[in-house]
């Protein structure tokens, strides 16, 4: 299960290092699903001032990505960041400046892209880290610019969202990999959108 769809972290027999970084988005065994909230995107510029002021040029791109990236579609009112560094194996490159500006590492996954996965001092984040090249980047911003596109695809994934978020779960990853169907799905969806907005162009 990838971090794509904002949600919610990886559970690769994903290293933890910290406590629970999702604890905070279940209330009573309930995800609560937000309706778009136009703070959202000004959260972001002001995490994106705070990591780009503590990393300078070692920052390769920074951008919003995940359910409150998307105008219009509801979300866990949880913000995903999406970091690109040289090298997210180098922690010593990168993690000490973060974590001296309030930044706190919850998950590392050698195994998997050498993903890592920070929470933010002020707000409720997940800030991802990978390795420029890696392909989940662009998964992740692929996933982000087809439900923008794509009214329908937004409808069709809020629903989703909706129906399982009156579940009650034990864990937030539990209810991240009830998403899978949909995300994969939207995914293959995108893919073919892809190629016909760049055949176009």
């Amino acid at each position: 299960m990838s971090p794509l769809e904002t949600p919610s972290l990886p559970s690769r027999g994903d290293k933890r290092v910290g406590p629970d970084p999702q604890s905070r988005n279940l209330v009573n065994g309930r995800v609560l699903i937000s309706e778009p909230d136009p703070k959202w995107p000004y959260l972001f510029r002001q995490e994106d001032a705070r990591i780009r002021g503590a990393l300078g040029d070692r920052v390769l791109a920074l951008e919003h990505v995940g359910s409150t990236a998307v105008p219009g579609l509801a979300a866990k009112p949880c913000v995903d960041l999406l970091l690109v560094v040289a090298d997210s194996a180098d922690e010593p490159a990168y993690l000490p400046a973060l974590e001296a500006a309030g930044y706190t590492l919850v998950i590392s996954e050698p195994d998997w892209f050498e993903h890592r996965v920070l929470k933010g001092p002020n707000i409720n984040l997940n800030l991802h880290v990978f390795t420029e090249g890696c392909s989940e980047i662009d998964r992740m911003r692929l996933f982000r610019d087809y439900l923008t596109a794509n009214t329908e695809a937004r409808e069709r994934y809020t629903a989703v969202k909706r129906e399982l978020s009156e579940r009650t779960w034990e864990r937030i990853q539990d209810y991240a990999d009830a998403k899978t169907g949909i995300v994969t799905a939207l995914l293959a969806e995108a893919e073919v959108w892809h190629k016909g907005t760049a055949e176009e162009s």
